[in-house]
């Protein structure tokens, strides 16, 4: 059984003095008993684990909730929270509910904040390794390894932009975290912390050396096209320019599966201004944020880029 006291030990003999490691890790978790024991292992093994990883059941009906009790009685630092089942899973913002449920039992001050899927696998030394990048590089905020898919038995690089981190393994080193004011608690809210990140100086982006394997590919709980759906309507309630958003449907046209990915796209955009949703209201963010994507339209230097 590790302690918080004994991994501190095991902390300083990896890590220049100046360097603070301590992170805890929060879990969403819902009917992952296929996969949640991939991710348990790849944690429990780490060079450094964390102080507490708060592991949150959101309403399983399967068996994940006693997936995460057996490890919880070898592991103290495993902290179990199940929540009653909802009857669905409620993407976006029931992740956000689940997070912050996990969050209201945090028990130590932290140097980092980590959000991680629980249908995640990766090498013994993956936080070891992004947090190197955070002691190389001062001002970043936001950071997190690279995310590979498994198709037909092959691993595919999931593209994003240079900026972005997946919301799958999701890490804040702690003067960020305070600054943008945590997360919001809707749909789009794994864009929404990155652009106010920069917005206030913080630099954010994923690590190209280190990897995640997801196993669950990305939107599979629900359907490619929902997904899409799901992705357009999460860019309205951000915030999202219309014209770049329009731009965004086109270039996708190029792109498995064609055409009807976009439309998919398009129309959870459009929906919520003919449902009139109620997207983000701070205009300062939602402005710099614009500015933007119509910074990276025009071949600008922008965060999209």
């Amino acid at each position: 059984m590790v302690t918080p006291s004994s991994k501190e030990e095991n902390k300083n003999q990896s890590f220049p003095q100046v360097v603070d490691p301590r992170f805890i890790i929060i879990t969403p978790a819902r009917d992952e008993e296929k996969y949640i024991e991939k991710t348990i292992h790849s944690v429990i093994s780490q060079t450094i684990t964390p102080l507490q990883w708060i592991i949150v059941n959101d309403g399983s009906t399967d068996k994940t909730g006693e997936i995460i009790d057996s490890y919880a009685k070898d592991f103290d630092w495993i902290s179990p929270v199940h929540r009653q089942n909802r009857g669905f899973r409620k993407n976006g913002s029931g992740v956000m509910e689940a997070f912050y449920d996990g969050y209201s039992k945090i028990n130590f001050d932290f140097g980092y904040l980590v959000k991680l899927d629980s249908d995640l696998s990766f090498d013994n030394d993956y936080f070891e390794n992004c947090f190197k990048q955070f002691y190389e590089i001062p001002k970043l905020g936001i950071g997190g390894g690279v995310i590979y898919n498994v198709r037909n038995n092959r691993q595919i690089l999931e593209k994003q932009p240079s900026f972005h981190v997946r919301g799958a393994t999701k890490i804040y080193k702690r003067d960020c975290w305070k600054e943008i004011g945590g997360l919001i608690k809707y749909t789009g809210w794994d864009t929404l912390d990155e652009v106010k990140a920069n917005m206030l100086g913080w630099k954010t982006g994923s690590f190209k050396s280190i990897k995640l394997v997801q196993h669950r590919t990305t939107g599979g709980a629900d359907g490619i096209l929902k997904d899409f759906y799901k992705n357009g309507r999460a860019n309205y309630i951000t915030g999202y320019h219309p014209i770049f958003m329009a731009a965004s449907c086109v270039k996708r046209l190029t792109r498995t599966p064609f055409v009807i990915a976009s439309m998919s796209m398009f129309a959870g955009y459009i929906s919520g201004y003919i449902n009139r949703t109620p997207k983000v209201e701070d205009r300062v963010v939602v402005k710099y944020m614009r500015t933007q994507q119509m910074n990276k339209l025009l071949g600008r230097e922008s965060i999209w880029n």
